[in-house]
């Protein structure tokens, strides 16, 4: 029986054909899932601007671009944040594909990650100046 999550993930025309396992993991598993939680991905990097108090808005959008990047490889926390709302989609067939190759495909992960947010920097700016978080009670 298959994984019913394989059906939530949407089809993505127009890719090259892989020419390495991994390469057919990210085509077959990540991208879809990606695209699938983008809206979570991005809602997850805002909270994270806003609970550093990054004044990323006012970043002109190079540094909008660097800053991305720069958080993406180096901020651990945040790291296994995304890749954890990557890896929660994955069927267990795909836990054991990732697990063998754990560095390579997380490295893949969070490269992509950092083109998405790039090229959605603009709206990632009037995410973060229109985001409102939920309030303590």
């Amino acid at each position: 029986m298959p994984d019913p999550k394989l059906s939530l993930r949407p089809d993505i025309p127009g890719l090259e054909p892989a020419s390495s396992p991994a390469e057919r993991f990210q085509n077959q598993t990540l991208r879809p899932i990606l695209k699938m939680q983008n809206d979570l991905l991005l809602a997850i990097f805002v909270n994270y601007l806003r609970q550093k108090k990054v004044p990323f808005a006012q970043f002109s959008p190079s540094r909008q671009v660097e800053w991305i990047e720069n958080c993406l490889q180096k901020d651990q926390r945040l790291r296994q944040l995304l890749l954890g709302a990557v890896i929660g989609l994955f069927t267990l067939e795909e836990w054991h594909t990732y697990q063998a190759s754990r560095a390579e495909l997380s490295r893949r992960t969070i490269t992509m990650l950092v083109q998405r947010f790039q090229n959605q920097v603009s709206g990632l700016s009037l995410l973060f100046t229109g985001f409102d978080s939920p309030k303590a009670k």
